[in-house]
């Protein structure tokens, strides 16, 4: 054999040995859900395309956008699978739709506003491989303007606290604190981030994926609460770390967004907690929301107070008349991780403890 026909057997035998190491990790697939975004598929879809792991897909699912993503995705990433909905689904049902056509072991649902760095997979992924016992997990997120602050919609692992508010290591409502790595430690958490959620496939489906009704906000929140009760964790693996702008689709302030939060928190507390406990606790918190209408009302913004009281109408008649959406095909038996069993409104507005670690280690 001369010398050039050896190297090139040796090429050939090391892409054939490469293509085999891709085929022998699991399939992701990175799922981003669009809606009007081209100008976030312009800015960030390269990072995620520059992604190390070998065996990935990447899928654009269209939320039905009127402006021209699909034209722009065709035209300049023809490498990228593209799924189009009918409709203006929202978030949870625009995923469940998209996902429904979709095979792969793990998903990965990621915001279009999201930069990812080259090797934010395989951290996750070797986690979620070594313990079959983890459903889910996120990245370390940090803001995409301000590289040095955690991001205010995962930050580093969800937490929850008694009463159903929704906090994170490193944001507490809206303090964001500075990332020097105290935070940098793989643990169980109680939600994933929906801006960056890496989730098994199978129980994506069995659990009957997002539910529908939220339409946007907390879904995921909620999602992850019903796979910690059927006895699965919920995992944060800061060794992998995104970007996220935040606020792409409903800015903060924006009386919609109050509106699905208040409804989709309460309607999550009906799902998920025991019925003896939501009996007086959906009650305290309804009050403590009212506070928070009238703290707006006194402070200018009319359009939240009416957000917030339009939240408690819808909420009480989901609670009444609508087809209830909770799938538990499995006991809800599972031990929840990140529940903080104190009141996180107590801790940041009466004893003044504006960070994760204040609230939970410096009781």
């Amino acid at each position: 054999m001369t010398e050039n026909n050896y190297a090139a057997t040796h090429l050939c035998n090391q892409q054939e040995q490469a293509v085999d190491s891709a085929e022998a990790l699991p399939v992701v697939a990175i799922v981003i859900l669009n809606w009007n975004g081209k100008h976030f598929l312009e800015q960030f879809l390269p990072s995620v395309i520059a992604s190390s792991y070998q065996n990935k897909k990447i899928i654009v699912a269209d939320n039905a956008s009127t402006d021209d993503s699909i034209t722009f995705l065709q035209q300049h990433f023809p490498q990228v699978e593209i799924i189009e909905n009918n409709t203006n689904e929202g978030f949870a049902k625009g995923y469940n739709t998209a996902l429904q056509q979709v095979t792969a072991d793990y998903y990965v649902l990621l915001n279009s506003d999201v930069e990812v760095t080259p090797g934010w997979i395989e951290p996750i992924i070797e986690l979620m491989e070594n313990n079959a016992g983890i459903g889910a997990c996120q990245p370390k997120m940090l803001t995409d303007a301000a590289r040095h602050l955690f991001e205010y919609a995962g930050a580093c692992g969800g937490w929850l606290d008694n009463f159903g508010y929704p906090f994170a290591r490193g944001r507490v409502f809206d303090v964001v604190e500075e990332d020097k790595g105290q935070y940098n430690e793989a643990q169980p958490c109680f939600w994933a981030s929906g801006a960056a959620m890496f989730v098994r496939a199978d129980m994506y489906h069995v659990l009957g994926g997002l539910d529908e009704y939220f339409f946007a906000h907390q879904e995921e929140i909620d999602f992850c609460w019903r796979l910690q009760l059927a006895g699965y964790k919920v995992y944060v693996q800061p060794a992998s770390v995104v970007y996220h702008v935040g606020g792409g689709t409903l800015a903060k302030g924006n009386p919609r967004k109050d509106f699905l939060n208040f409804r989709n928190n309460l309607v999550m507390l009906a799902k998920n907690l025991p019925v003896a406990t939501a009996l007086w606790k959906i009650p305290f918190r309804m009050g403590l929301d009212v506070i928070a209408a009238y703290q707006a009302l006194f402070s200018g913004n009319g359009r939240s107070f009416l957000a917030i009281a339009k939240a408690h109408c819808y909420f009480i008649k989901w609670l009444l008349f609508s087809k209830k959406q909770s799938v538990f095909p499995i006991s809800k038996s599972g031990q929840l991780h990140g529940w903080y069993s104190g009141c996180v409104v107590w801790q940041y507005f009466v004893k003044h403890k504006k960070t994760f670690s204040e609230i939970i280690y410096n009781k």
